[in-house]
């Protein structure tokens, strides 16, 4: 018995990417610096990307084949349950919020950060539960995703 379907697993990736949309676009809106309202708004567009990659995936995929590897589905269940109930942002709505009640662009970014790698988690426990040919798509927004990191790491040095 699956612990979630892969189309399951599928739809709370497509709603981590729509928030970040929602954040990176409100941190746009707000952003007085050019360069920083640039760097927002192509943070947002790759989210959206995200969520079209996985939207193509929902469709290809059956709801069989994902479950628990090799421990007890209840526990397995209860842990990816936490990583996403303990993501930054719980709903676009709070995306919007925190962007627009970050005290700067430093706070700003390293909340960008902590939502990015809990994104690279999620994504990498995921992986292991979509089928095959599914996971080379998911290996790719996980590079995407480090990248963001990276970027997102580097920039916040610059306002802090």
């Amino acid at each position: 018995m699956a612990v979630f379907t892969a189309s399951e697993l599928i739809d709370v990736a497509v709603g981590i990417e729509r928030n970040g949309v929602a954040y990176y676009g409100s941190l746009s809106e707000i952003a007085g610096d050019s360069s920083l309202k640039k760097t927002y708004a192509d943070l947002a567009d790759m989210e959206r990307h995200h969520v079209e990659l996985f939207e193509k995936m929902r469709s290809a995929v059956s709801d069989e084949g994902a479950g628990a590897p090799e421990i007890e589905e209840a526990e397995y269940e209860a842990y990816l349950n936490a990583l996403i109930d303990s993501s930054v942002f719980t709903d676009d709505k709070v995306a919007r919020e925190l962007a627009q009640k970050a005290a700067g662009p430093a706070e700003a970014l390293q909340l960008a950060l902590r939502a990015e790698k809990d994104s690279i988690l999620f994504y990498t426990e995921m992986r292991e539960l979509v089928p095959q040919r599914d996971r080379e798509a998911i290996d790719n927004i996980i590079k995407e995703e480090r990248k963001h990191v990276r970027e997102l790491s580097e920039l916040k040095q610059r306002y802090m």
